[in-house]
């Protein structure tokens, strides 16, 4: 049921070398923890040409040189209403990936989502899950995990401010649990390649299932390990090979600039794939990247996200919830 109470804003910007976080983003978004520093402008660059690279050795048809394409980004930020309450909540951040044709002069859409970012999670996985396990002699999930965030993604994404942006739904790209394990099971896809089944769910996955969203992985020509691709619907028909070599080569980059530990591994994923982060044989991009920031700035986001938004307003939210599921 479509509820009047909640509302949503979308606001873009261009992600390119002159790159500035807004003072709102969630700053432990990929793009933005590139875009800090004194070397913020190469950092940019590299990661912008590494995305092109990447993206014309997947579409290599008809592109003898390997620079027929280029992969632009914009990032989509989605602010939170709440009626009769000033001002919006910042929520949600993506990225929508749009394919330049430089043969032809064209200009396709890709996909939106892809990196995907919210202060909602980082409260549940920073915050509330460190909380409720303190002095548990096991690690537990607490009731009703994810719910909330769950809701407000799939709200968001039936709204009219989605459908007035975008044509087609969301498919959210992010690295493999490296505490699982993950079989080759044969299947093959031209663009998505060599598909993986993970031998037990992870808590990631469980998450991202009460976003309504499934998930499969697949480890792409060229790459050496596979990712996670989180979608609704038919992930193999509902995109083409444009639109998803935009995703695999967006996100693997990132990927390879925030843990290349995995994903640039000297060594290809086998059959039987066990991701290790504790790894030393990986070749370090050059692009600089603060994973202890990451970590600190996601626990002080999940500490704002409870003082301004889950805390003042859990009545109404809790009502709302309520009234979603009737």
């Amino acid at each position: 049921m479509r509820n009047p109470a909640l509302s949503y804003s979308i606001r873009t910007i261009t992600f390119d070398d002159d790159y500035q976080p807004a003072a709102n983003t969630r700053l432990t978004t990929n793009f933005a923890n590139l875009a800090r520093g004194p070397g913020r402008k190469q950092n940019l660059r590299t990661a912008l040409d590494m995305i092109n690279q990447r993206f014309n050795s997947l579409v290599n048809w008809d592109n003898p040189h390997a620079d027929r394409y280029r992969v632009e980004l914009e990032i989509v930020s989605v602010d939170l209403h709440i009626a009769g309450i000033s001002p919006a909540f910042p929520a949600i951040e993506v990225l929508k990936t749009q394919i330049v044709d430089n043969l032809r002069q064209q200009r396709f859409d890709g996909v939106v989502g892809n990196n995907f970012s919210s202060y909602i999670r980082d409260y549940d996985f920073s915050v509330l899950l460190a909380r409720h396990n303190k002095d548990r002699p096991r690690f537990q999930v607490p009731e009703h995990f994810g719910e909330l965030h769950g809701q407000l993604f799939q709200h968001f994404v039936r709204s009219e401010a989605y459908q007035q942006h975008f044509s087609k739904l969301p498919v959210i790209c992010i690295s493999v649990s490296e505490n699982k394990v993950y079989q080759r099971n044969g299947n093959q896809h031209p663009i998505l390649g060599l598909e993986y089944v993970p031998t037990e769910p992870s808590l990631t996955e469980q998450y991202f299932q009460k976003m309504g969203l499934q998930v499969r992985y697949f480890m792409p020509e060229q790459s050496v390990a596979p990712l996670a691709f989180y979608f609704f619907g038919d992930l193999l028909n509902d995109y083409t090979n444009l639109e998803l070599a935009s995703t695999i080569s967006t996100m693997e980059t990132f990927q390879k600039i925030y843990r290349p530990e995995i994903y640039n591994a000297l060594r290809r994923a086998d059959v039987r794939y066990c991701p290790r982060l504790a790894s030393n044989a990986y070749v370090p991009t050059s692009v600089e990247y603060d994973r202890d920031e990451r970590r600190a700035l996601a626990l002080s986001q999940g500490h704002y996200v409870e003082q301004h938004l889950l805390k003042p307003y859990q009545q109404t939210l809790a009502q709302w919830v309520t009234q979603v599921e009737c």
